[in-house]
């Protein structure tokens, strides 16, 4: 069975984007001594990635327009916009809970719940 994790970043007062909707005041994730790279580490037990429509659209249209980020996973975007899925990147509008609970059930690593918050707060 599947491990499930979440795994984000989020501001003391419980918000993963500012009121604008960005994401821009996170720092990157470093190199050095001072600033441990918890990302890689944490993606090694990784091959499945669920996120929610507006996490998806914010990382195609804003974060990383030329270049899917999660090209190593199978990532789920829960939504109800009707999209094509592609071999990487499966469109799906069902409850998150159902998902997860098909998704475990398969062999492999685990599952990392991305975001947003909606999502987040059905599971």
């Amino acid at each position: 069975m599947k491990k499930i994790s979440l795994f984000i970043a989020m501001s003391l007062d419980g918000y993963i984007a500012d009121s604008k909707g960005s994401v821009d005041w996170l720092p990157g994730q470093g190199d050095d001594d001072d600033n441990v790279d918890a990302y890689s580490k944490f993606v090694k037990n990784i091959d499945t990635v669920v996120m929610g429509w507006n996490t998806y659209h914010q990382i195609v249209t804003e974060l990383s327009p030329d270049e899917w980020v999660y090209q190593d996973f199978i990532t789920y975007v829960v939504t109800h916009n009707p999209k094509e899925s592609s071999d990487k990147i499966h469109f799906v509008n069902e409850s998150p809970v159902n998902l997860i609970k098909r998704l475990r059930e398969e062999n492999g690593k685990g599952i990392w719940i991305c975001g947003g918050a909606n999502l987040i707060q059905q599971l």
